[in-house]
């Protein structure tokens, strides 16, 4: 068991890193408004993350 929550506290931290690099990458080519759409939905998905695993790690 504490090797799935191992494997899934990886998961989690390379979607965060993932969408940061994607993030920043189509911030570049958006226009301003979509690029702050995007920014806000990102940085919702990464509190949800951080909680599922804050969840998986009591």
């Amino acid at each position: 068991m504490v090797e799935d929550k191992n494997e899934i506290d990886k998961l989690i931290d390379n979607m965060i890193t993932s969408g940061d690099e994607l993030v920043d990458n189509l911030k570049t080519v958006l226009p301003n408004t979509l690029a702050e759409s995007m920014v806000m939905f990102h940085e919702s998905n990464v509190e949800n993350l951080k909680k599922i695993k804050e969840f998986l790690n009591k």
